[in-house]
């Protein structure tokens, strides 16, 4: 049965969290997590301290009294003596400070006058310092969805925790790569009017985020989190969502967890609840105001009002213009312009290869590289952008005749083995015919895609398939 949400009294608002930026925060540190074993390791206990407010924060105290320690293991070629809080920390990046006030202006935000950095205590061991650093950037941002405004009161540039990578009862590991990346956090207003809502909502702010250049791709850039409460509940955080298809489900759950619990006349407390699978676990209680407090170490930043000017008229187009724009220019199917839209390569690969149709760019980017792992299980992440710029050059200057010559090149490039053009030297039809003629005659009353298998295995890279299943169909009709 299907819940009546306004009934309920259900208010849902989000936090997405989006990794920005090619260096880090407060110092110079690049964005990578460094390849090999960490070179170094330290220790570390942290208490927690007052706030602003002169009391110390309900999460942090929860968090101090597990009473572990916290072992950090870093690598010198993506961290510094400011991560492991040893040193003052720079002025803002003014290269992250720029992609957010872009986003912000996007969503319809009011930049701040002064950005002022804050520290928000952080005990759980995720922050060296026992804190992180947070500042406000925009405020009172607005989107549209299907079924209403969704108001943005807060926009925020902060640093992004270290990754635990071990817990057990006594200590906890993380490694440092990740502490001090960029991170705009976007919150919204409790706008949000059921758990469909919710994930369109995560989904339109995704969307916005990666129209922008300088915003981080690829697993673990972008997380979600979502705070709801019902009548008669309380406000709960969850953390954790895997992807956006997972948000209606864990946010039911919740719902309904907490619909039994004010039926049976238990209390439920403010609390921040992680998402596993689609139910939800206890993480701690939910922090307040009392955990803030200025960062002395970092100077405000003004912003000048002609420098918000100017990039106002430098904001890019939203991806949802853009695939439509894809659609239509180059003839692509939605999808393969979704895709398209997202891929950095691909105009820049329709520039240079005028030649050769768009949808055989989009589809050797797009869809070539996932036919490569899903047929032939091998690692297609490997391919670089200079090695589809090689293929589609031969392509483009007719040194390979098909576009199964590309596959078969891209596919000779993961394996790193030795590419020889002439073995892609293009068949005539009347071999081709020929050849599946004699396939036909030797092996008779084979299905249509089993004589492809033949025709394709020996001729792939030196005949389109589109070619060889006409030629097949010709075939196959004289030989009845």
């Amino acid at each position: 049965m299907e819940l009546d949400y306004e009934r309920i009294g259900f208010r849902c608002g989000i936090e997405v969290h989006q990794q920005i930026g090619a260096n880090k925060l407060f110092c110079k540190c690049p964005t990578i997590n460094a390849e090999g074993p960490c070179d170094y390791q330290i220790t570390r206990r942290l208490r927690g301290v007052v706030g602003e407010t002169g009391e110390l924060d309900i999460a942090a105290k929860f968090e101090s009294e597990k009473g572990k320690y916290f072992i950090y293991e870093g690598h010198s070629e993506s961290t510094c003596l400011i991560e492991l809080d040893e040193s003052p920390p720079n002025p803002i990046s003014e290269d992250a400070l720029e992609i957010a006030l872009k986003i912000a202006l996007i969503l319809n935000a009011k930049i701040v006058d002064e950005i002022q950095v804050m520290r928000k205590i952080v005990v759980d061991g995720s922050n060296v310092s026992g804190f992180q650093r947070t500042a406000l950037v925009a405020m009172d941002g607005i989107i549209d969805t299907s079924l209403g405004k969704i108001r943005i009161p807060t926009i925020c540039l902060e640093e992004e925790a270290a990754q635990k990578t071990e817990e057990n009862k006594d200590f906890v590991r993380f490694r440092l790569d990740r502490l001090g990346i960029p991170l705009i956090e976007i919150a919204t207003s409790a706008d949000i009017k059921s758990p469909e809502h919710a994930k369109e909502t995560a989904g339109y702010l995704g969307m916005v985020l990666r129209s922008v250049e300088g915003v981080r791709r690829g697993l673990g850039t972008i997380r979600q989190d979502v705070n709801i409460s019902i009548k008669g509940g309380a406000r709960t955080e969850i953390k954790g969502f895997q992807d956006l298809r997972s948000i209606p489900k864990v946010i039911g759950y919740e719902v309904k967890r907490q619909l039994d619990a004010v039926k049976n006349g238990k209390k439920i407390e403010r609390e921040v609840r992680k998402a596993e699978g689609f139910t939800t676990s206890f993480l701690r209680p939910l922090p307040g105001a009392a955990r803030l407090y200025p960062e002395t170490d970092v100077l405000p930043v003004r912003v000048d009002k002609d420098y918000i000017e100017k990039l106002r008229k430098e904001l890019p187009k939203l991806l949802i213009h853009k695939i439509y724009e894809f659609e239509k220019k180059y003839d692509l199917s939605k999808e393969l312009a979704k895709e398209a839209a997202e891929n950095e390569s691909f105009e820049y690969m329709t520039q240079k290869f005028p030649k050769i149709e768009p949808s055989i760019i989009a589809h050797t980017l797009i869809s070539v590289p996932k036919e490569i792992k899903s047929r032939f299980n091998l690692d297609s992440s490997k391919l670089a952008k200079k090695d589809f710029e090689e293929a589609l050059s031969c392509y483009n200057e007719s040194k390979i005749s098909s576009k199964e010559a590309i596959f078969e090149i891209l596919i000779k490039k993961i394996k790193n083995e030795k590419i020889d053009l002439t073995h892609f030297h293009a068949v005539s039809e009347e071999e081709l015919e020929k050849e599946i003629g004699k396939i036909i005659k030797e092996k008779p009353e084979l299905s249509v895609s089993a004589y492809m298998g033949l025709a394709m295995a020996k001729y792939r890279g030196k005949a389109d398939g589109e070619k060889v299943m006409g030629i097949l169909k010709k075939c196959l009709a004289a030989h009845k």
